[in-house]
């Protein structure tokens, strides 16, 4: 049985700095698959070993140029192009890839899990540009640069330099690979990059979940609102598990408010609905009421996203796969990337309404005909002279609408390319890379949110009654960004607010 890595544990490797371990019995039956492989090669026709690479694959490679061919394809394929990869994506790639062959169904050489456990542990990274993968015979391209740092060629970003990958190898005691039967094609071939990105993308999303639920509770508190809208009956007797998720959330967030309202005491009181017309809305608007029923199916999203996320990371995504169980050598194509494409698509989409529900409750706050009890813009200044967070606005508008360009799905793209054997492909790296722009787009929106819940909070002069989870969340945004009076500039305190959402300990998942 190999060893299981959970996207948890994967966190722990890329933001708390978890040491990356390999257990012996994973690489003991590394080890024999690799010497299964090396004998069970010996004159048979093997994809990779003894033939070239795709459409090339009908040409048989003699035996004195076998090794050649391995390093042919790390060389000739290191071509992507654009900005690099994030330290962070690049690692998460690299365990991902590490996690391949810990399946023992590669045939690499254990030195290679050696290597790359080792590079993960003193943040060794190589450079990987953003530019190159269609995600079908996996990220060939981007895998191929970190191939290329493994047998001593390329760049890697170490201790905040570039620097030649064979100079910080030799620094660090470290040894590149040899190429021992197809370690060349294996280390290129799989699923690895997008998974990695996908797995980062995961853990900010979920962050940014957490956030958006607090925010959802304390814009209610801001209204006023009647708090039945998240009661357990009302989303019990809706039978979906995130919304009921979301809606506990909300109720242990909002625990010890003294804003919210009991409809039971303002309305089913005969003695206090004598009103004909009633000032304060009956039911909110649906940015404020609903927001169980549209968190909720994020949260179902980003839980499935979990599932295939770690599905991946526990699987051999190379080809052709070494069973060792069966004797055999299957050729296939588990290195295709549609279960994260698709799987990055639905992300994307899900944090796009996570953006727009966060420009809408900011609408809310801003626009004084809608909310009814707060100055327009949140404007503490004199009307006309100040304007309030009134710009903050259009950078939350303007980021949102990029937000919804960007969630047409990528994975019903497709190029044939390759001359035409990678006929249909997934572009899942794309797919996760956009869905990062994605996240990162609505975390400045929710940035802009979280400010103006503050500025809000004292129009209102509503401290004293927040709940305790509110009032913390208060605390740490007005740290940044003290209540606005006069007009100044707003762009730092966005960007500082934004790295507090990002990196507060404070956000469950």
């Amino acid at each position: 049985m190999s060893q299981e890595i959970s996207v948890d544990a994967v966190e722990k490797c890329l933001f708390s700095d978890a040491e990356f371990v390999v257990d012996r019995t994973t690489m003991d039956a590394a080890g024999d698959c690799y010497r299964f492989l090396k004998s069970f090669a010996s004159e048979k026709v093997i994809y990779g070993i003894n033939t070239g690479f795709g459409p090339m694959a009908q040409w048989r490679v003699s035996d004195d140029h076998l090794a050649e061919l391995q390093y042919n394809i790390i060389r000739s394929h290191s071509c992507g192009a654009g900005e690099p990869l994030s330290d962070t994506d690049v690692r998460a790639a690299m365990i991902a890839r590490c996690a391949t062959f810990m399946q023992a169904k590669s045939g690499v050489h254990p030195e290679v899990i050696t290597l790359l456990q080792q590079m993960i542990n003193l943040h060794i990274v190589p450079f990987i540009p953003q530019h190159g993968s269609v995600g079908a015979s996996g990220d060939l391209v981007q895998l191929a640069h970190m191939a290329l740092c493994m047998i001593g060629e390329g760049k890697v970003h170490y201790r905040g330099e570039w620097r030649p990958a064979a100079e910080v190898l030799a620094e660090c005691g470290l040894k590149p690979i040899g190429i021992h039967v197809r370690e060349g094609l294996s280390i290129c071939n799989g699923t690895s990059v997008m998974t990695g990105i996908g797995v980062v993308n995961l853990h900010h999303a979920r962050r940014l979940l957490h956030f958006a639920t607090l925010a959802s509770v304390w814009i209610n508190e801001i209204a006023g609102s009647f708090d039945d809208w998240m009661a357990e009956p009302l989303n019990a007797a809706r039978r979906q598990h995130g919304q009921n998720v979301i809606a506990a959330r909300m109720r242990d967030f909002a625990a010890g408010s003294q804003c919210l309202l009991k409809r039971e005491h303002e309305l089913y009181d005969p003695s206090r609905n004598t009103s004909e017309y009633f000032d304060h809305k009956v039911q909110a608007y649906y940015s404020l009421r609903c927001t169980p029923q549209i968190l909720g199916p994020v949260y179902d999203t980003y839980a499935e996203s979990k599932r295939v996320l770690e599905g991946e990371l526990n699987s051999a995504t190379d080809n052709p796969i070494v069973d060792p169980a069966t004797g055999n050598v299957y050729h296939g194509g588990n290195f295709h990337g549609d279960y994260i494409s698709l799987d990055q698509d639905k992300m994307k989409i899900a944090t796009v309404r996570v953006a727009m529900l966060a420009e809408r409750q900011l609408n809310y706050l801003f626009h004084d005909r809608i909310n009814g009890i707060l100055p327009p813009f949140l404007n503490m200044g004199t009307l006309g002279l100040n304007y309030g967070m009134q710009a903050c606005q259009f950078t939350a508008t303007s980021t949102t609408a990029e937000c919804q360009t960007l969630a047409m799905p990528n994975y019903v793209h497709s190029i044939p390319n390759n001359n035409d054997n990678q006929d249909i492909v997934s572009m899942g790296t794309n797919t996760a890379l956009l869905a990062r722009r994605v996240i990162d787009n609505t975390y400045q929106v929710m940035s802009i949110l979280y400010m103006a819940l503050a500025q809000a909070t004292d129009c209102l002069d509503l401290y004293s009654k927040l709940a305790p989870a509110t009032r913390e969340a208060y605390d740490a945004v007005r740290v940044i960004m003290p209540a606005r009076v006069t007009d100044e500039t707003f762009y730092n305190q966005i960007a500082e607010v934004e790295n507090w959402l990002r990196h507060t300990c404070a956000a469950d998942k």
